[in-house]
């Protein structure tokens, strides 16, 4: 028997579904926004233009209205089992990280029976009983937090092989009628873990996980429409962004420097930053902070790739879709190659924040 604790959780294939509906700002100009139950005056070029200024977010993407949630997930599991080059019976384990299951078109119904890591073990027809597939239901930090299950499975030496999955529709549950709607996008991406010894630092070598439930659970929260005349008892993703900002910017950089101290690195050592890509100007303010709190000016050019112009924020999807363009060389200007250590950092509902340090 190996000893345990030099399996190290290593990543060895990755998948992404990208939906091809580009939803450019235009596709909101016939859009009614309200602000405390009244309808916006201002005109709505102005207010989709100032949208993108704040967000740094000019287009996003959306499902075709025959698929669900659990659909684009197995193509993207189907891709990144076929970039590993294994058998699919040989997973242990399928955690799907997402927040709303599946959602059909013009429904606002919430599905997750089975939960939809059984569906797409259904669809990927995988028929190993030893084969588990659950859920996690984690907010944004979802396919973080996944990945660190991964690691306690592969480290305890229960599991050799776990598929983790981050998908969401987004743009089934957001509200037509808040401006925040524009923030939010669908996407799919799965990455598999594998355990390798090692006697060195190798794939995951450090996280931090934490929540503030108490104070800040309200910031991301389902309510009613904006519109006050909406009476259909459908609820919405509604979010006070301001207060998530201040609260990201804040919290985000001093868990990122637990898991990277936990590392026992030196943050010069960090050649590249999965951040989740929930508004760019927030990403930038977190990573100039994280940089401060090792009393550094400036954040080195080429750190932090960033997809969120032309992607939206697809939730659980945003970093391992991220992940997937980056390892394809896919995103202008960014590669890695082995013995560089990343950050993977993520921040939402709950509100949790979580980071894990991963060597490559």
């Amino acid at each position: 028997m190996s000893n345990k604790t030099n399996l190290h959780s290593v990543i060895t294939g990755t998948g992404s579904y990208i939906p091809e509906n580009i939803i450019s700002g235009d596709s909101f100009l016939t859009s009614t926004f309200y602000d405390n139950g009244v309808a916006l005056e201002k005109d709505i070029n102005e207010v989709i233009n100032k949208f993108a200024e704040i967000t740094e977010i000019l287009e996003r993407r959306y499902v075709d209205d025959n698929i669900v949630n659990s659909d684009i997930a197995a193509i993207a599991a189907q891709r990144a089992i076929d970039d590993a080059g294994i058998d699919k019976e040989t997973l242990d384990h399928i955690i799907f990280c997402h927040n709303f299951g599946d959602v059909k078109s013009g429904s606002n119904r919430m599905d997750i029976l089975p939960s939809l890591a059984a569906k797409v073990k259904q669809t990927l027809h995988i028929l190993n009983p030893d084969c588990v597939a659950y859920d996690i239901i984690f907010g944004c930090p979802g396919w973080v937090q996944g990945a660190i299950q991964a690691n306690y499975l592969i480290q305890s030496g229960d599991a050799k092989r776990v598929m983790v999955i981050g998908a969401e529709t987004l743009s089934r549950i957001t509200d037509p009628h808040d401006r925040d709607s524009m923030i939010f996008s669908d996407g799919a991406a799965a990455v598999i873990f594998e355990a390798q010894e090692s006697e060195n630092p190798l794939g995951i070598v450090a996280h931090k996980t934490q929540t503030y439930a108490v104070d800040y659970g309200s910031l991301l929260v389902m309510g009613k429409s904006n519109n006050p005349s909406e009476c259909n008892g459908n609820t919405y993703l509604k979010m006070n962004g301001r207060k998530l900002y201040e609260f990201a910017v804040i919290n985000v950089p001093q868990v990122v420097k637990k898991a990277i101290d936990k590392a026992e690195i030196d943050i010069k050592d960090v050649r590249i930053v999965f951040i989740h890509q929930a508004n760019g100007k927030m990403d930038t303010a977190i990573m100039k902070r994280l940089f401060k709190l090792y009393d550094l000016d400036t954040v080195p050019e080429n750190l932090v790739p960033m997809t969120i112009s032309w992607l939206g924020n697809s939730s659980v999807a945003t970093i391992p879709t991220l992940l997937d363009l980056v390892l394809k060389e896919k995103v202008e200007g960014y590669k890695v190659k082995k013995g560089d250590y990343a950050v993977f950092a993520s921040v939402g509902a709950g509100m949790h924040i979580n980071a894990f340090v991963y060597r490559f």
